[in-house]
């Protein structure tokens, strides 16, 4: 089905199929037919636009996360390089050294159905938090790294295809596109094929389609409205839109602490679109807010 076809219907019409709604990691297969995932972000980094430096020891990063499993995340995503815009690139070594103790030491303390995920786009950070208990690749490149695919190949993870034009570096330096969600959905199909192409099934791969990433607040907005289409692509889709910069803007606040609410805003609505994967800082009230909009769908 191509992307002007779907972009020309109405986005009622799209209800993905139940084993499109079903995610394989490690072979175990999530459904999320009826219910949500929520991942909590932690950042051992001293420079997230978040919350840099608040968890940027080992001690501090896994107490963090077992707040964020205690209060409903059922994923955990561990990441040891900032992807905020303009962020300075981290050498193989510091990242290595920043994620790799706090996943050994999460990994002996986390219940059994709680995941871990690595945020990473360096193939080398990737395998040696598979070797150390992570079962997801969240990779902000979306795999376009032929080594990265490597490691994706030789496991049998999960894997979050993140789209992002350009790099952190210059990502926000007026991104532009023909239609972002035709683009979006054009990059997604190509790197569904190249993973097909290299023997990985595409029942282990997520879209996400990079809210803040090399987009303009518009170009954020008519991503969130069209959670629906991407739905087409027959895969489940996540929405890492947690306190992002654009929430500021359209509030007009500088406050970061202010981004909360409408975080959780956000969570709700894309639920209710058909998202079911939720990236954020604060597990609690947006798990709230996802099972409480399941129960408004799920009613009969």
């Amino acid at each position: 089905m191509s992307a002007d076809y779907i972009m020309s219907q109405h986005s009622a019409i799209f209800k993905p199929s139940k084993a499109a709604m079903k995610w394989s990691i490690s072979g175990e297969i999530i459904d999320l037919t009826d219910q949500g995932i929520i991942m909590g972000i932690v950042n051992t980094t001293p420079d997230s636009f978040s919350d840099g430096g608040k968890f940027y020891s080992e001690e501090k990063a896994v107490n963090q996360a077992i707040r964020l499993e205690e209060n409903g995340a059922r994923i955990i995503d561990f990441g040891g390089e900032s992807t905020r815009p303009g962020a300075d690139k981290v050498k193989i070594e510091d990242e290595l050294n920043r994620v790799i103790p706090a996943i050994q030491s999460f990994c002996s303390r986390k219940s059994d159905e709680t995941l871990i995920s690595i945020d990473t786009s360096k193939p080398e950070i990737a395998e040696e938090a598979i070797k150390n208990g992570a079962e997801i690749i969240n990779d902000v490149t979306g795999f376009t790294n032929p080594k990265m695919l490597e490691v994706a190949t030789n496991s049998d993870c999960g894997l979050i295809v993140m789209h992002m034009a350009g790099n952190p570096q210059n990502m926000q330096e007026k991104p532009s596109y023909s239609n972002v969600v035709k683009d979006i959905m054009k990059f997604f199909t190509q790197q569904l094929n190249s993973c097909e192409e290299n023997g990985i099934k595409k029942e282990r791969i997520i879209f996400d389609p990079g809210i803040g990433f090399g987009k303009t607040t518009e170009h954020n907005l008519d991503l969130l409205k069209s959670v629906r289409y991407l739905l087409s692509l027959e895969r489940p889709i996540m929405i890492g839109a947690s306190r992002k910069s654009f929430i500021s803007k359209i509030l007009k606040t500088n406050d970061i602490k202010e981004r909360e609410w409408p975080t959780v805003a956000l969570t709700s609505y894309c639920r209710e679109l058909g998202a079911t994967i939720f990236r954020v800082h604060n597990s609690l009230d947006n798990f709230n807010a996802m099972r409480m909009t399941e129960a408004i769908i799920n009613s009969k």
